[in-house]
């Protein structure tokens, strides 16, 4: 009797473990049919328009603005490329500013993004004229000391609508942000064209959660605060010399541009390379505007090379 429940438990055991791997089993083909064909994107196109062309200037108005327009089927979200460096840009646009004096080639590939990161690509050439050159003055100026936010003084940074002349939603009073890691960072601008980027102390970042994660990636353990920031997002060395690189000045439409290539910014991080120089008349600040095109709204900047 003994032997005979003892085959019992064993029989009953064995036809339990295939039970349960069926059941796996099962599962496991649902799940390998769950998401679909995996395909890359097709049918990739890129265009560009040059600012200002017309019969008379076929290759611009001198100003060496270019805007990217591209597309694809199956794609979720689109990376460009030039020089080397590449932008995400989920809708994919993007507008580029080339500074090389004269009537130069260039080269601009779009990527196109699909599921399971499969990827596609369409590059065009671009003939560009460019005859800006930028103010003595201003370079110089640029290139004197390091700069900072400048924290102790009124509307510092603020925000607004794109088409203000000041930030009219808010201003920051002296050291609002003290919490945050905007003010211990510092920006160099060498005669050479390069720029230098310090974290400072804490190697934080500010700036806003979407383009924050989307350019360096993920949260890091960071929890969104009020407005959908990071105050204190943490950046390694890796990521610092992604936003250090070159600076340059351009004039799309007569407005002096300081502009980055890679991660560079100054400020509040929201993804945005270019600052509209408002004012420069003080030789110990400058103003400046930039664009947040996630929230469709600008920035306010109050920058020093005062110790």
């Amino acid at each position: 009797m003994k032997k005979f429940n003892t085959l019992l438990k064993i029989l009953f055991v064995s036809l339990t473990f295939v039970f349960v791997s069926c059941e796996i089993d099962s599962f496991a083909e649902e799940d390998q049919f769950s998401f679909g064909d995996i395909n890359a994107p097709t049918n990739v196109q890129i265009s560009a328009s040059i600012a200002g062309t017309s019969s008379d200037n076929p290759n611009g108005d001198g100003s060496g603005e270019v805007s990217f327009s591209g597309s694809a089927d199956n794609a979720i979200t689109y990376k460009f490329v030039y020089n080397g460096e590449e932008t995400v840009s989920p809708d994919g646009k993007i507008t580029y500013t080339f500074a090389k004096l004269g009537l130069n080639t260039y080269t601009v590939t779009i990527i196109a993004v699909g599921k399971g990161g499969t990827t596609s690509s369409k590059a065009i050439n671009v003939d560009v004229l460019v005859t800006y050159t930028p103010p003595a003055a201003l370079v110089k100026l640029l290139t004197t000391g390091t700069w900072r936010i400048a924290a102790e003084e009124g509307a510092h940074m603020g925000v607004g609508p794109n088409e203000a002349p000041d930030p009219w939603w808010w201003s920051a009073n002296p050291y609002d942000k003290a919490s945050s890691g905007l003010y211990d960072d510092r920006y160099t601008f060498n005669a050479d064209g390069t720029f230098t980027f310090d974290a400072g102390p804490d190697s934080e970042l500010f700036g806003k959660v979407i383009p924050l994660e989307r350019d360096f990636g993920g949260d890091r353990g960071q929890v969104s605060q009020a407005n959908n920031e990071h105050e204190n997002y943490p950046v390694t060395q890796e990521d610092v010399d992604k936003i250090s690189g070159t600076w340059y000045i351009t004039a799309p439409g007569g407005v002096e541009t300081l502009n980055f290539t890679g991660l560079g910014h100054v400020g509040f991080y929201i993804g945005s390379h270019s600052l509209e120089i408002l004012d420069r008349s003080n030789p110990n600040e400058i103003r400046l505007k930039n664009y947040f095109a996630d929230e469709n709204n600008a920035w306010w900047w109050k920058i020093t090379n005062k110790d």
